[in-house]
């Protein structure tokens, strides 16, 4: 891994947009899921090439499951073939996968197919990539919400700074202290890194 001080330490990923991102190009919505997962795939990689210490993709929320049935089965799907291809690579790699949140609801193969992957990878030293899977319970929001008005009330935060990157962070903050060190300083959705080719560096300047 090379190091590199003037990048983050800790990347969160939020896969939104990819619906948008097809249909502005006239692509079935499936094709524009596969692309923000090929994307991830080479941020993830690049990241652990440069130093960066964790990647964190909220990658399917509670909310995601009243999506058409049509979409959640191709998203699925998609989750169970990227952990395959993707293990394969990231163990050679020296890459960490996590997946964190409620797995329960999984199909019973893919809770197999999570288990063998963080099996795989648990014992590499390199980038820690944590895809955060059916997340998003309403104990964790109201305590998300919490956590950024104690930041408002501490003048820490002004009302107009709260979005959705402010809104990742203070979710995260609540549901996986115990797994990282840190709240991420860089956050951006799988569209924009799209835009910008996979280029964090890039997007870290712009941010």
């Amino acid at each position: 891994m090379e190091e590199n001080q003037n990048m983050p330490r800790h990347i969160a990923i939020i896969m939104d947009g990819n619906r948008r991102w097809a249909k502005s190009k006239m692509l079935p919505v499936k094709l524009g899921h596969k692309q923000g997962a090929e994307t991830l795939k080479k941020v993830v990689r690049h990241a652990n090439k440069i130093g960066i210490e964790y990647i964190t993709v909220y990658a399917f929320s509670t909310e995601n499951w009243k999506r058409s049935e049509e979409e959640v089965s191709a998203l699925m799907n998609l989750l169970e073939s990227y952990l395959d291809d993707f293990a394969k690579e990231a163990d050679t790699e020296n890459i960490v996968i996590r997946v964190l949140g409620d797995l329960t609801a999984l199909s019973e193969t893919l809770q197999e197919n999570i288990k063998r992957t963080i099996e795989r990878t648990k014992n590499n030293t390199g980038t820690i990539f944590n895809i955060a899977l059916n997340y998003g319970g309403r104990n964790e929001i109201v305590n998300a919400v919490r956590n950024i008005s104690k930041e408002v009330l501490d003048g820490k935060l002004s009302i107009e700074e709260i979005n959705e990157e402010i809104f990742a962070w203070a979710l995260e903050g609540v549901m996986w202290n115990k797994f990282l060190k840190e709240n991420p300083d860089l956050a951006s959705n799988s569209s924009r890194l799209v835009e910008r080719e996979n280029n964090i560096e890039a997007l870290y300047a712009a941010s």
